[in-house]
């Protein structure tokens, strides 16, 4: 199980996506974002090497608040061949460099989102060492449905992750929902705080196979 530690991050997670979110295809709002975190939960590393979270922020800067879903993973040195998924790097206080990327171009967050899909991987507390978190949705067909070898593609609305039999479809940007979506064959979904402080849920993503 993932440890938490009560220590400092320097760069904070959300100054690096500060910078980072204006450069994707899904972002919405103006050039610098105001951002708060959200939400999120977490999934383990069965090597134990790759810290995996799954945070949601929101935009404050424009007319309204705008959520969005950001997979992220934390490494000890830098991941070959990823450099346009790379967010930046930050000093932790226990654990000393960390290199952070967009986790649906991180081959490790991406075999085990599929694990949770199919049963094989137990949702964490963003912010507790070893404890499931029960308020995190997930259901899929059954049987292993992918793995780290997924090709991922960002386009406005988001992430899609495509193996031979399937397509994961991450959504970005986030909106209430009170039901898994139509027609998916799978699906994670999860809540989230408004800056108002109300609970909200959502998809996450959502399984479309062939």
């Amino acid at each position: 199980m993932a440890v938490i530690h009560r220590t400092t991050l320097s760069p904070t997670k959300l100054e690096l996506l500060t910078a980072w979110l204006p450069t994707r295809p899904w972002y919405v709002g103006p050039t610098r974002p105001s951002l708060v975190k959200s939400g999120g939960f977490r999934l383990d590393d069965p090597q134990g090497e790759v810290g995996i979270e799954f945070m949601v922020v929101t935009d404050t800067s424009g007319d309204g608040p705008v959520p969005y879903f950001v997979p992220l993973t934390y490494r000890g040195a830098a991941l070959a061949g990823a450099e346009d998924a790379f967010i930046g790097m930050t000093t932790h206080g226990v654990l000393g460099q960390r290199w952070v990327y967009d986790g649906c171009h991180d081959p490790v967050l991406v075999e085990r989102l599929f694990a949770l899909l199919d049963g094989r991987a137990e949702p964490q507390a963003q912010s507790e060492s070893d404890t499931p978190d029960r308020t995190i949705s997930h259901s899929g067909p059954g049987g292993p449905l992918g793995d780290a070898a997924a090709r991922a593609t960002d386009n406005p609305t988001g992430t899609h992750l495509s193996t031979r039999d399937a397509t994961l479809r991450v959504n970005r940007l986030l909106r209430p929902a009170a039901a898994g979506p139509e027609g998916a064959n799978g699906h994670v979904s999860g809540p989230w705080r408004t800056p108002e402080g109300a609970e909200v849920r959502g998809v996450f993503a959502e399984l479309r196979t062939e």
